[in-house]
């Protein structure tokens, strides 16, 4: 319990406090007279010998508020008081219609509107902030014309050398009753917010995890000792400070929607400083207001944490040359919800060690996310090794991945990501396949198996069911597509995301100008051609397209006109092919002998397959990789 000081301007005021304590013992701790002069001083006595709620009355009450920052119930007269005060000043005027002045400071009345009516008298009030301005209000009432003035020493004196009668605004002990009651009241709930706050402080210093509690515009207000801790050197100096700035990982879309009541919670895995941890957010709320949130969170475990390094080298050796992954989420472009959804889904599969299926288009973010999961995932103190299967010979990738200078013997203990994953040999799936399931390989002479601990994520531009068509065809191993699809990622092509395609065209428009000292502007029309454009090299052919935009600009201000033609200089129309391609019904761009030759004898064989992939010499499977690879699919064929 508190102590509660009483503070008045009367010793006789002292007296009816007495009697009251008489009847109840209020827990008041001690009582003083005091000059309003020396209010303040007397104040800060108090609170220096333990004060923690004062009472006081008008003038003193308004001071000691001001210049304190104790909490200070006030002595308010009741209206009782004040009707048996007015009730008097008519008797001493005698006569119809007094009017009747109070002069004092406003915190000290009751409501008075009705009194005119009541008591059948003209009332006016006269109010002041300071004892000057009591002097002040006390003449203009008597120039006004008050036939008496009810206030305290001030008005009363004034009213004395002025002629005019006067009753000094004495109290009965309601009034003070009143004001221990509410002062009782006061520390009641007063010390129900200490305990309360007591207990959260000591759930969150002997918390295990991290709490960060933030105001509803989502400023940080604490943080526990272990919150400060994950944070590292700068977790004692975030309070005052925006998530988003603490915790850059963070959803801001979903944090907003917290604090604005929309979601019930938020739940991710995310950075907080250089360390990995699951976080969750849930609002606080105060009836139907959300007056804040609370973002509790623990340490992900890293693999290299968990796993027996036996002979482990020295830290910082694991990640050789070149095989730094320098990606992180932060810099993924996802103002569109379609993103926002992959990369929360990739910021789940970061903390697991199975292998990631990347899908998606020419151009898009595949290795970007690969990095970004990579390097909050579980093997982010491992090397990154990126290799393509794409135009190399069996021996070759077997080599690039399984050799012992290859991707698994250098990213031990770190993440191999491999693109074109559908061009990797039936030979080298299996060897893939063996590494993901079973953790092991063979040495070059196949004279002993090696264990390895590595993460394998791939990628490839083609679909689900053209993968699954693959190994249907006998190009791709089933049990491997089983293995590699559990974590899969679709990364939606830049021609569906149109807010990231609006917010990138302006990004790079301004990123070429500062690179080249050149100042364009897009006109809407510009922006909206640019918007139609399906972009099916997505941000790869954006990026190209806009570099020699504003490299070949001749006016400042670029317009619809100048956009549809250099796009169609760059990329002319698919329809223009060979005679020989046109008649066997494959249309399309060709774009290598390659190309042309499976074209040609696709046209030369009806679309039979078979007899086509025994004419070019490749099997089946190879053929039918190679027609997915050009885009060459809107000939209907069928294997026999």
């Amino acid at each position: 319990m508190g102590k509660i000081v009483l503070l008045v301007p009367r010793e006789e005021m002292l007296y009816q406090a007495h009697n009251i304590l008489q009847e109840k013992k209020y827990a008041i701790s001690d009582m003083r007279v005091i000059q309003t002069e020396n209010a303040v001083v007397e104040a800060r006595k108090a609170i220096a010998a333990g004060a923690s709620i004062l009472i006081a009355r008008g003038l003193q009450a308004s001071v000691i508020k001001q210049y304190t920052d104790i909490p200070v119930v006030e002595i308010v007269v009741t209206a009782q008081e004040m009707a048996l005060l007015v009730v008097k000043a008519k008797q001493i005027v005698g006569r119809d219609m007094p009017v009747i002045a109070v002069v004092g400071v406003k915190n000290m009345f009751c409501d008075m509107s009705y009194f005119e009516s009541i008591y059948d008298i003209r009332l006016r009030t006269y109010f002041a902030s300071n004892g000057a301005g009591l002097k002040e209000q006390s003449r203009l009432a008597i120039e006004e014309g008050a036939d008496l003035v009810i206030g305290g020493d001030v008005a009363v004196g004034t009213a004395k050398e002025a002629g005019c009668p006067s009753l000094f605004l004495s109290m009965t002990e309601d009034s003070l009753r009143t004001a221990f009651a509410m002062a009782e009241s006061m520390d009641f709930a007063m010390g129900a917010e200490k305990r309360s706050n007591a207990q959260i402080e000591a759930l969150l210093d002997y918390s295990f995890n991290g709490v960060v509690n933030m105001d509803k515009d989502g400023v940080i207000t604490a943080v526990n000792p272990v919150m400060k801790d994950i944070l590292g050197p700068d977790g004692g100096q975030v309070a005052g400070r925006k998530m988003e700035d603490v915790f850059k990982d963070i959803d801001h879309g979903k944090l907003t929607e917290v604090l604005e009541g929309k979601q019930e919670s938020y739940s991710s895995f995310m950075q907080a400083g250089s360390t990995a941890v699951f976080a969750i957010l849930a609002p606080v709320r105060v009836g139907d207001e959300t007056e804040g949130a609370i973002l509790t969170c623990h340490k992900v475990k890293r693999q290299g944490q968990t796993r027996d390094r036996q002979g482990a080298v020295a830290e910082g050796q694991l990640k050789h040359h070149g095989l730094i992954a320098r990606g992180c989420f932060q810099s993924v472009l996802q103002q569109s919800k379609a993103m926002q959804d992959c990369v929360h889904l990739a910021r789940l599969y970061s903390q697991s060690g199975l292998p990631v299926l990347i899908l998606g288009e020419t151009g898009t973010e595949q290795r970007l996310l690969a990095e970004s999961m990579h390097n909050a995932g579980l093997y982010n103190d491992g090397a990154f090794f990126s290799l393509s299967c794409n135009g190399l010979s069996e021996t070759e990738q077997h080599s690039m991945i399984f050799g012992d200078k290859g991707a698994v013997f250098l990213a031990n203990q770190g993440t191999i990501y491999i693109e074109d994953v559908e061009q990797m040999s039936l030979s080298n799936q299996f060897g893939l396949y063996q590494l993901i399931r079973y953790k092991t390989g063979s040495s070059r002479d196949f004279a002993r198996t090696v264990r390895f601990d590595v993460r394998i994520m791939v990628s490839t531009t083609m679909d689900l069911k053209g993968l699954w068509d693959l190994a249907g065809a006998g190009g791709f191993r089933k049990d491997l597509l089983y293995l590699i699809s559990g974590l899969m990622l679709c990364v939606p092509p830049l021609r569906k995301r149109p807010e990231d395609m609006e917010f990138l065209t302006e990004a790079l428009l301004k990123e070429c100008c500062d690179k080249y000292a050149r100042y364009h502007v897009l006109t809407r029309g510009a922006i909206q051609c640019l918007m139609e454009y399906d972009w099916p090299g997505n941000r790869l052919q954006l990026e190209t397209y806009m570099n020699r935009l504003v490299l070949t600009a001749e006016k400042r201000s670029i317009d619809e006109i100048m956009v549809r033609r250099l796009h169609d200089q760059l990329y002319p129309d698919r329809g223009q092919t060979q005679d020989g391609d046109a008649a066997s019904g494959l249309s399309g761009p060709i774009r290598g002998e390659e190309e042309r030759l499976i074209r040609q004898a696709l046209g030369r064989f009806n679309g039979n397959r078979e007899r086509t992939a025994d004419s070019l010499n490749i099997s089946k499977a190879t053929l039918w990789r190679k027609m997915k690879k050009y885009g060459i699919d809107s000939f209907e064929t069928k294997m026999k």
